[in-house]
């Protein structure tokens, strides 16, 4: 998302935030000295990830870490602010794998989020149905086919749910030979490697990453089967997506044909 108004002044003087800000290219945040300002949808994941992000400790990981206003709120005017982080998103695929891990080591022990159960939108039911828990049907012209052939193939996963990173492939930024930064995170609740599994159809479908890379990963628990429903999740969410294009679905048949050779 790319538009939207700037962060109003009375936010940015209740963060106690320096000068102007300026948007952060290709995205709805918005920077102003060291804090960087993003709109809030989510009130009650906003608030879980602020909390999350404050006190978790993950090494060699840069964590982007979330700032209350002057008066102890995370949340002001619909805005929520948190400490810019140096880097670039870059083609750094097993990095990023690493970091997905890493993050899910780090919030294993954690709770499910109550808000999880509430969850509306496309990826949520998109999740439910890589799972087989949900039932809708994905239309040919958007990946149907792929979806049914791979569906065939799920077989049960014997690994503990707990919350664990989704959507990290964009989330991750670079910054020479520092560790990686994560600048944000979409929670689910589903075994910790799912959260890898789903940056590695990522990183095939959009980042330009090969079947080696895909195998290199075998060694992960339940690796093929936790790659099978993270293809079928994106499947099912670009199905969903009604401003999904078409360059994102010829990505997606890439990987779902890759993934259907380690199965």
């Amino acid at each position: 998302m790319s538009s939207g108004p700037p962060v109003p002044q009375r936010v940015l003087d209740a963060f106690g935030a320096p000068g102007g800000p300026e948007r952060l290219p290709g995205s709805s945040a918005w920077r102003c000295g060291d804090l960087v300002f993003k709109p809030v949808t989510d009130r009650a994941r906003t608030v879980w990830l602020a909390d999350v992000l404050g006190r978790i400790v993950v090494p060699d990981l840069r964590i982007a870490r979330p700032v209350r206003a002057t008066d102890g709120r995370w949340i002001i005017g619909g805005w929520a602010a948190s400490r810019f982080l140096e880097g670039q998103r870059e083609h750094r695929h097993d990095e990023t794998m690493l970091a997905a891990l890493k993050l899910a080591q780090a919030t294993e022990n954690l709770p499910r989020p109550g808000f999880l159960s509430r969850r509306q939108g496309h990826d949520t039911l998109a999740d439910r149905m890589a799972w087989g828990e949900a039932e809708v049907p994905v239309e040919e012209s958007k990946g149907g086919r792929w979806f049914e052939v791979l569906a065939v193939a799920r077989r049960p996963v014997r690994l503990p749910d707990q919350v664990v990173p989704g959507d990290l492939f964009g989330a991750v930024l670079f910054d020479g030979p520092s560790p990686p930064g994560i600048v944000d995170f979409e929670p689910y609740y589903r075994p910790a490697e799912w959260g890898a599994a789903v940056a590695a159809v990522d990183a095939v479908a959009w980042g330009g990453a090969d079947l080696e890379f895909l195998r290199r990963w075998s060694h992960l628990p339940e690796w093929s089967q936790l790659l099978l429903r993270a293809v079928l999740f994106r499947l099912a969410g670009n199905s969903l997506n009604p401003r999904a294009t078409v360059s994102a679905l010829d990505g997606l048949r890439t990987a779902a044909a890759w993934v259907s050779e380690v199965l």
